[in-house]
């Protein structure tokens, strides 16, 4: 058991090297096999330990950037997520009872993804398997099955690796077949990439302002970091006229662009209607808005140089504990630090584009663009284009934002679409439906990225399956369970019955003779 426990918080930490700072998703089939031989073979009452144990050293080292907002976050946080891979070591010490193994614990991997990236008060998406292969060969499977079809891809190239390990002589070339099988799916989409071509163009301009002082606190000054986008925008709009510069069919500015209600605070409103006039096209503003007394809304408004705020799209996805407080009034008793949020900050529903500049344009907001409702809804209801705009300034300092700008790749891969994003002051740019980086805006830094884009009307495949690979993997490995608990029950059944042949009837230790015929004595006797 101490070789279990070790192998699984060592798997733990290695797979986390997937993902950013390191960036080496060359260790996720490894690391998946190890968690895998860590439970294999143990009862699930016990398997949750080693489980537990894999998630602490995956998501502690995932979830590092957390201490910004102070370490008890991020203990916490990484905790709660570690919690869900501790109930997938006992699934899979129970799936692994099956001889499909591999498949059902693939499954399971993925089920356990879909669960934690929904709930709890919306989930945690960050390290999905898939978040990670965005510089790979297997970046070209994301149109076709999705992020939630890669990390099942990767997740079986795991259990395969750990069939391979454990398995006898004459299963061992199965197991490597299904492993070279599996990697010529993988090739299918380098081979038959999904191209789509482009049925217009527009130029976007992208602002990252900058956050005064340490640059980690949006509210430090949150007038000079309004004031630093319309500064940015209408010095634009001064090369525009010099001919320096082409003019842009709409500029993107980032999440938190104001942090303070544009509509009832005149100075506010009356900057964003200088840079708009200045330039003379729509802005897409990043906005706090009062919703009543106890309520904000976090929005991207479409503010136009003649008709002013017209067509918005709300965050989707509020942080939990950071932008609202789920049960507000036991937590903020148990925990004093929550009462520093005064209002709670609604969800968005909106599913459809936004109309900016005769263009269909799809909207994240900051973590929204971990999720997958928001952007296929969108790109399904024909956007043509998307933006992304976002305040990394809490975690300016951290790997963070290098974790949310490789998503945000992945995302233009998914949909095969151009994407644009807006940061306060970190990582801003413009990426191509291949996820290419056309253009970016170092940290720290204020500039404006003009950048001419194209417009796609195709849908991926991977969007019009939607949520139903993830419906998928669950009832895979709700099957999954059933077949496995059901063969151990027959298994156990059979075996039983057989050792009751063995014993003969209750009470007799030996079978009895037949009598002997015609009165004569008995074997016994």
């Amino acid at each position: 058991m101490p070789a279990r426990l070790l192998l699984a918080l060592l798997s733990g930490v290695v797979l986390s090297l997937a993902f950013e700072p390191v960036a080496a998703p060359v260790v996720i089939p490894f690391a998946v096999a190890g968690f895998v031989l860590s439970v294999r073979g143990l009862r699930a009452r016990i398997a949750w330990l080693p489980g537990l144990l894999f998630g602490l050293g995956f998501q502690y080292v995932l979830l590092f950037w957390m201490r910004a907002v102070g370490v008890d976050a991020w203990l916490a946080l990484a905790s709660v997520e570690a919690v869900f891979l501790g109930l997938l070591g006992s699934l899979t010490a129970v799936l692994c009872r099956h001889r499909w193994w591999p498949l059902w614990v693939a499954a399971a991997w993925v089920a356990v993804e879909v669960w934690r990236s929904g709930w709890p008060f919306s989930g945690m998406p960050w390290g999905r398997l898939a978040f990670a292969v965005v510089d790979t060969p297997v970046a070209n499977a994301l149109p076709w099955v999705g992020s939630v079809g890669v990390s099942l891809l990767l997740a079986l190239s795991g259990t395969l690796l750990a069939w391979l390990a454990v398995a006898e002589s004459r299963e061992r070339k199965v197991a490597a077949g299904a492993l070279v099988g599996l990697f010529a799916v993988v090739a299918l989409p380098v081979a038959v990439p999904w191209q789509a071509d482009a049925t217009g163009e527009i130029t976007v301009a992208a602002v990252q302002g900058d956050v005064p002082g340490n640059g980690d606190d949006i509210l430090y000054d949150f007038r000079q970091v309004t004031q630093n986008q319309v500064d940015v925008t209408v010095q634009l709009a001064r090369d525009v006229a010099a001919g320096t510069a082409e003019r842009p069919d709409f500029v993107l500015w980032p999440e938190n662009s104001t942090a303070i209600d544009p509509f009832r605070d005149a100075q506010t409103n009356a900057g964003i209607r200088a840079a708009s006039a200045a330039i003379g096209v729509p802005i897409l503003v990043g906005a706090i808005v009062d919703a009543g007394p106890e309520h904000v809304l976090n929005q991207g408004i479409v503010w136009d140089p003649v008709t002013g705020a017209g067509d918005r799209y709300t965050k989707r996805h509020p942080v939990p504990f950071g932008e609202y407080i789920p049960a507000r009034e036991f937590f903020t008793r148990q925990f004093g630090r929550l009462a520093e949020i005064p209002r709670d900050m609604l969800s968005g529903t909106r599913s459809t584009p936004l109309q900016v500049a005769g263009t269909e344009v799809a909207d994240a907001i900051c973590f929204d663009v971990a999720y997958d409702d928001g952007i296929y809804a969108q790109v399904s209801h024909g956007a043509q284009l998307l933006t992304v705009q976002t305040s990394n300034a809490t975690f300016i300092h951290t790997d963070q934002i290098d974790q949310q700008f490789a998503i945000t790749r992945l995302r233009a891969i998914e949909t095969g679409r151009w994407l644009a994003v807006a940061s306060t002051n970190g990582v801003s740019g413009v990426i191509d439906p291949d996820g290419e980086v056309i253009a970016s805006a170092a940290p720290r830094t204020q500039r404006v990225l003009v950048e001419r884009v194209g417009l796609v009307d195709s849908v991926t495949p991977a969007v019009r399956l939607g949520a139903w690979t993830g419906r998928f993997c669950i009832a895979l490995t709700a099957v999954g369970l059933l077949v496995t608990l059901g063969s151990g029950r027959l298994t156990y059944r059979r075996k039983r019955n057989r050792q009751a042949a063995e014993d003969g009837p209750a009470g007799s230790d030996h079978p009895v003779a037949a009598p002997a015929a015609s009165g004569g004595r008995t074997a016994g006797e």
